[in-house]
């Protein structure tokens, strides 16, 4: 696991909207590019693609949620397939915005690119980071040791300490709440079931699309090397980008990752 630091330049203006009463959060980069949307993945947040959008600026107008449940944005009753779709079609009406870039990260990459199979028309292109189409089909859930870890505690401290070996990944992003005490910026449990939420087959809806698209795979991530070279095969107009970098490469290869995404944004 590698450290998710987020940092929020002064540049990001922070907003949100209701949905059904539940906030979600999102931070928008701004300016007067076009429109990306980037969706992190799991124990996460919005902020994590502050290099990305200062690489890509001015030229594109860099909007990142922070998923149900996840940084700023409240719990959710459920982490759905559906709910996950449903949260971005209502900030992209609620920005009104189509036709845009869809990146996502793992879980991010999973929604974007299964939101672009619903509403193909809203969806100009696709960047997918270390999105698999195929995964936990054994039936094994990878974030057992989540339900190990403490969501709150009374103190900053005491939190930490209750984290343990993993403090040091999480605790640049613990969050205080009214009252003074302190939580992690995800529920354990919520992003459990969410994993197993996302498990599944999902070759009918990457393949569903004909937009232009980029695959990045990680040589020390967890997409395997002969699903990211099937799933080239098997959707025209993919192009395919391999970076020497661990899963969450966007945070720990930066530079690469950038100059990947803006040269793939180029040919649009």
């Amino acid at each position: 696991m590698t450290n998710l630091t987020a940092t929020t330049p002064a540049t990001a203006s922070r907003a949100e909207l209701s949905i059904g009463g539940r906030r979600l959060s999102y931070l928008d980069f701004g300016g007067t590019g076009r429109p990306l949307v980037a969706l992190h993945g799991h124990l996460s947040e919005g902020a994590t693609f502050a290099d990305l959008a200062a690489a890509l600026g001015p030229q594109w107008r860099l909007i990142a949620p922070d998923q149900r449940g996840q940084g700023e944005s409240d719990r959710a009753a459920d982490y759905s397939r559906d709910g996950y779709l449903a949260d971005l079609e209502t900030l992209l009406d609620h920005l009104d915005l189509g036709g845009v870039v869809l990146l996502g990260h793992s879980l991010g990459a999973i929604n974007a690119y299964q939101f672009a199979a619903r509403h193909p028309e809203r969806v100009a292109a696709l960047v997918n980071a270390e999105g698999p189409v195929a995964l936990g089909l054994d039936g094994t859930n990878p974030f057992g040791f989540l339900l190990n870890l403490p969501y709150d505690a009374p103190t900053r401290e005491a939190l930490v300490e209750g984290l343990g070996p993993a403090a040091p990944y999480f605790s640049d992003r613990l969050r205080e709440n009214a009252d003074g005490t302190w939580r992690l910026p995800f529920h354990p449990q919520d992003m459990y079931s969410s994993e197993d939420q996302v498990h599944g087959d999902h070759w009918a809806q990457w393949t569903a699309t004909n937009c232009p698209a980029l695959l990045i795979r990680a040589t020390k991530g967890t997409l395997p090397a002969d699903q990211a070279a099937a799933m080239i095969e098997r959707r025209p107009g993919t192009a395919f980008a391999e970076l020497d970098a661990d899963h969450l490469l966007y945070t720990t290869a930066p530079d690469a990752f950038a100059t990947t995404v803006r040269n793939f944004l180029a040919t649009l």
